[in-house]
């Protein structure tokens, strides 16, 4: 499948709550990716312990002069073979620690499982794997591997779900998961207050709530029984019951930073913003008053709908030399909101260039757009483009956006074929262009488009991917060939890139190669899962006849996605495989 032209969308994820305290909180991070090598990175490497044949000591010679040398990936290979040969789960470590060096997470990947087969009672594997999960969204797979642990406090099960749910993660899988895990009688808390946590996401209040109120009398000093009590009575509306589960929770554990904010979210919602504020005030005083901590505070009161003390912690942060750029933004927003439309530009205008750049000339143009000053965001974005020549192309592509948006298309035309006649070798713009015209049914003008960028640059595994695919999508007549050598050119550049894998099974299963489209799309599926790769898998599988796999991924897909346009029209044309 093509990659379109990046857009920033905003949504409140249930249990807004806890995602917030965990911002305060500083839950533990997962990552799975190392900081830069030291010297040696293989320093901290366990032993080699055992006698080895001639042929086993040369491999495992080989490996370590790789690792010196930092060619990781023969490193880890040769750590791997050698590990096999012998069953030694401690060179199977070693692998690992290279593995973690060079830049392929599927090498990582692979690296970890072999560990896990050849130790399988090491938690160690299992985290990583879990860890690299995560990283590519792959949560129910995640969690598998926390359930490997074999002991339930070690899985830190609430952690791993507050964490999943923050991130957006789809809760049914991972509760169907963790009740197909069979738990003792005396299940820990962690995981009945995990399981209480996924019941409130799936709707299922009800059976949540009574979960919680058995945990509330087995466990009444327990702080996090408190803090999961506190956020499930916010989401039921029952700010009552969240202050004072909070503070009980603040009596074991004083000062709590979570347990703080979950009481003056609570206040907020009964309407007593003086002691909401005297909390916030008392949080900030004891955590010290940092920047990202006004910053989350502040978010509270807006998703609360309470912009004026939102405002009075941020406006402090303007006066550091280094404002964070989220309080300028926030800071627009709320000026915005109000009607300060001028006031709003000024707070937008100072975000430097950076992660947030291209976010807030995003929401400048766009509030003077719905202000019905077109004209005015234009100049706004043209002025911007001078000020800032680096974004210049960038900015560009994003007024085409906007411009399509407001239905002046024709504008936006004439905005792209303007700056790219004046720079024909911007391949981003060119290539935004070569989607649009794809989008309008124009595929002459997307074809020309992207064979222009391929003889430019015949290493643009981006504009490779995006014609073959689209030749092997519509199904082009005689086109097919053509269309997987484009695809396999982009997947020698690209190996890894779950994108180009979708695109090289779709168009072994267009050549009615339905066997080996399979495992390429199960490739993209699980290293992105994405509602157009879904749907592509799903279609392959069923006409492979693997029914059941088909109609349990669309249930998953349907679950997980909103919008699924691929899923929607795939189920008009075979309704059959409605789960």
């Amino acid at each position: 499948m093509p990659r379109g032209f990046p857009t920033t969308l905003f949504r409140r994820r249930p249990l807004a709550a806890i995602g917030l305290a965990l911002a305060l909180g500083g839950c533990q991070s997962l990552s799975a990716v190392s900081a830069p090598p030291p010297q040696d990175p293989m320093a901290d490497a366990p032993p080699i312990t055992r006698g080895l044949d001639a042929e086993g000591l040369s491999t495992l010679l080989v490996a370590e002069i790789a690792g010196q040398r930092g060619d990781y990936r023969r490193a880890t290979r040769g750590y791997l073979a050698t590990a096999e040969r012998y069953r030694a789960p401690e060179l199977a470590e070693r692998a690992a620690l290279a593995a973690r060096f060079d830049d392929d997470p599927a090498l990582l990947e692979e690296t970890a499982r072999r560990w896990q087969s050849l130790d399988p009672a090491s938690e160690a594997p299992a985290r990583l794997l879990s860890s690299l999960a995560v990283q590519r969204g792959d949560w129910t797979s995640a969690l598998d591997q926390r359930l490997a642990l074999h002991d339930d406090g070690d899985a830190e099960l609430l952690g791993f779900i507050e964490d999943a749910l923050e991130a957006g993660a789809a809760p049914a899988p991972l509760l169907e998961r963790l009740r197909q895990d069979v738990a003792a009688p005396d299940a820990p808390v962690d995981r009945e207050l995990a399981m209480a946590l996924l019941e409130a996401a799936t709707g299922q209040m009800p059976t949540a709530r009574r979960r919680l109120d058995r945990l509330t009398a087995t466990h009444p000093d327990d702080p996090a029984v408190q803090r999961i009590d506190a956020a499930l009575a916010l989401e039921m509306n029952a700010p009552e019951r969240a202050e004072a589960a909070a503070r009980r929770g603040l009596e074991a554990s004083p000062g709590d930073a979570r347990l703080m904010l979950l009481l003056a979210r609570a206040q907020i919602r009964l309407g007593r913003l003086d002691a909401a504020e005297a909390s916030t005030d008392a949080l900030l005083e004891d955590r010290g008053d940092r920047p990202p901590l006004r910053l989350a505070l502040a978010r509270l009161y807006l998703e609360e709908a309470h912009p004026r003390p939102a405002r009075r912690l941020l406006l402090p942060l303007l006066d550091d030399d280094d404002t964070p750029e989220l309080a300028f933004l926030l800071l627009g927003g709320i000026a915005e909101q109000q009607g300060e439309v001028d006031n709003a530009l000024l707070y937008y205008r100072q975000v430097p260039e950076g992660n947030s750049f291209l976010l807030a000339r995003l929401r400048a143009a766009r509030m003077l757009i719905e202000d019905d000053r077109l004209v005015d965001a234009r100049a706004f974005l043209r002025n911007e483009r001078l000020t800032h020549p680096d974004a210049a192309s960038r900015l560009t592509g994003l007024e085409a956006e906007l411009l399509d948006e407001a239905g002046a298309r024709a504008q936006a035309d004439a905005l792209l074929d303007s700056y790219l006649d004046r720079h024909p070798d911007d391949a981003q713009l060119r290539y935004q262009r070569a989607m649009r015209a794809y989008g309008n049914g124009n595929l002459a003008a997307m074809e020309r488009d992207l064979r222009t960028i391929i003889e430019r640059d015949p290493d643009n595994a981006n504009a490779l991917n995006a014609l073959g695919y689209t030749l092997a999508d519509e199904n082009i007549e005689g086109r097919l060939e053509e269309a997987r050598a484009l695809i396999e050119r982009a997947l020698e550049l690209e190996p890894n890139n779950p994108a180009i894998l979708d695109s090289r099974g779709w168009v072994a299963y267009r050549l009615g190669n339905v066997d080996a489209a399979v495992p390429w799309l199960e490739r993209a599926w699980s290293a992105m899962p994405d509602q157009e790769i879904a749907a592509h898998l799903a279609e392959v599988l069923w006409v492979a006849g693997e029914r059941q796999r088909a109609r349990a991924l669309i249930a998953t897909a349907v679950e997980r996605f909103s919008p699924r346009p691929r899923i929607d029209e795939l189920l008009e044309r075979l309704p059959a495989l409605a789960p």
